[in-house]
């Protein structure tokens, strides 16, 4: 007879009462660490795909990340564009933030038949650019804002509108205005967002933020979370939806 012991019901349960609880406190540790994290940021972790639209017509993607980094929070995105009788545009965007949503850095690259890039700092309201354009000399250019906190809003990246959507504040709404600079065109200026109440589309309801500049208009649709969801500019007939 055999006089090794056998596992009761009893030591059965034991052990998964251990291993449970094993699970759970892993759980809990990582989502203790993930607060840890995020804690006293304006900003939300995010991640998707956006199709980009014009007249009804893809003309190609975004995918984009939204994420606390070992430095800060890095907002990032890689754009392809398809035009009819040109070749395939690609579009990549690293944004460093402040967990406050200030910019550290940013650096673009854009892709044709030819290679073009730049490379921003950010301190004190004062953006330093380097411009690398394909077969010529680096090019540099220092431009000053207001305020230090600027928001990034560049050709093609349509992900950045996210970190808007973060920055405008909701407790009191009302028309806010930001500084802005586009780095592909090396073009600093001003935007006014103001709260447009509920937005529809597609049969559906949305939380409704207008964009203003010099010479456009465009509308950002948000779910209930204040999360992005599509961006339309009427005079273009341009959409961006989040797949």
């Amino acid at each position: 007879m055999s006089t090794r012991p056998t596992r009761t019901a009893a030591s059965s349960a034991i052990l998964l009462t251990l291993l449970f609880g094993s699970i759970v406190t892993a759980a809990l540790l990582a989502e203790a660490a993930q607060k840890k994290t995020t804690a006293g940021s304006v900003l939300a972790t995010d991640k998707g795909k956006f199709n980009i639209l014009v007249d009804g017509k893809s003309l190609g993607h975004e995918e984009f990340d939204i994420a606390p980094g070992s430095s800060g929070w890095v907002a990032k995105g890689t754009t392809r564009l398809t035009l009819e009788g040109a070749p395939t545009v690609t579009v990549t965007g690293t944004l460093l933030l402040q967990p406050d949503g200030n910019p550290v850095s940013y650096e673009w690259t854009s892709h044709t038949d030819k290679t073009n890039g730049a490379h921003v700092d950010f301190s004190n309201g004062v953006a330093k650019m380097t411009l690398q354009m394909e077969g010529a000399r680096p090019f540099e250019q220092e431009l000053t804002f207001n305020s230090p906190l600027v928001l990034v809003l560049d050709n093609n990246l349509y992900h950045q509108y996210i970190i808007l959507c973060h920055l405008y504040d909701w407790t009191h709404r009302g028309e806010q205005t930001f500084s802005v600079l586009i780095p592909q065109q090396l073009t600093p200026g001003t935007i006014k967002v103001d709260s447009a109440g509920t937005v529809t589309a597609d049969g559906k309801s949305y939380e409704g933020l207008t964009v203003k500049t010099s010479d456009i208009e465009l509308t950002l649709y948000l779910d209930s979370n204040h999360r992005l969801m599509r961006i339309e500019v009427p005079a273009s007939k341009a959409a961006v939806v989040r797949e």
